[in-house]
């Protein structure tokens, strides 16, 4: 019996032994994974593709029905016109309806203000897949009743913004991997492999917010209205960890 005690003691005894051996082994190779940081950006410059061009028409009278129905054909005849010239019926979107109340200012009814008049803002949204036609989109719109641009904002297509996502990314990895050998050979140490990678990447649109307040001076001149639409720059990021030796 006592034998046999003995005899299983020395068998639990070898398994402790060998469990704190696999421990032991598996935090030695733990400690000895040797990792350099290094995060990289690139960016790339395109050309917008795409435009949005944003106007009103803005009317006002004392009688409310009267200035909803004389904003209803004026925006009628923008639309009408935009269509006439090539434009597509469904790259015209209404962004915005509101009807304000304009009070008199010379009235002396503090908490109970005399109503002027009102205002009724109709606002319409065009998206162009050509941008050099935005130029056309203000002068069209406003020979024929609309009064304010309020706003154009030059964008890339999805094909175009996924095209130099790709090149700004290869090149934010290819300056990530030159810090880490510039790291690696000041320490004296090969860069065996990559570990984790962590990708970031945005593009701004070109925004030009209230392009014109009041677009009547647009609609006394002859000229045509230059547009220039700049360049987009599509930048990326990325932060990977290489493992050395």
């Amino acid at each position: 019996m006592i034998r046999r005690t003995i005899l299983l003691c020395a068998i639990l005894a070898v398994f402790l032994m060998a469990a704190v051996g696999s421990v032991a082994a598996a935090s030695t190779d733990s400690v000895t994974d040797k990792v350099i940081q290094a995060s990289g950006s690139g960016n790339v410059i395109g050309t917008p593709d795409r435009a949005q061009v944003t106007l009103s028409v803005q009317t006002e009278n004392s009688d409310v029905k009267t200035a909803q129905a004389d904003n209803a054909a004026k925006m009628t005849k923008v639309i009408d016109a935009l269509v006439a010239a090539g434009f597509p019926h469904d790259s015209l979107k209404t962004t915005g309806y509101t009807i304000s109340k304009v009070y008199d200012e010379s009235s002396n009814g503090i908490l109970n203000p005399k109503i002027k008049s009102y205002q009724v803002t109709n606002t319409l949204t065009v998206t162009l897949h050509d941008v050099s036609k935005t130029g056309d989109v203000i002068d069209i719109a406003v020979a024929n009743g609309a009064n304010q641009a309020d706003s154009i904002q030059f964008m890339l297509s999805d094909a175009q913004a996924l095209a130099l996502r790709s090149e700004a990314l290869k090149k934010a990895v290819t300056n990530a991997r030159a810090d880490a050998e510039s790291v690696a050979g000041a320490m004296g140490v090969n860069i065996t492999g990559t570990g984790t990678v962590e990708i970031y990447q945005g593009y701004m649109p070109v925004v030009y917010s209230n392009y014109a307040q009041d677009a009547g001076g647009l609609a006394k001149s002859t000229a045509s209205t230059p547009i220039q639409s700049g360049d987009i720059t599509v930048t990326a990021q990325v932060a990977v960890s290489y493992t050395y030796n």
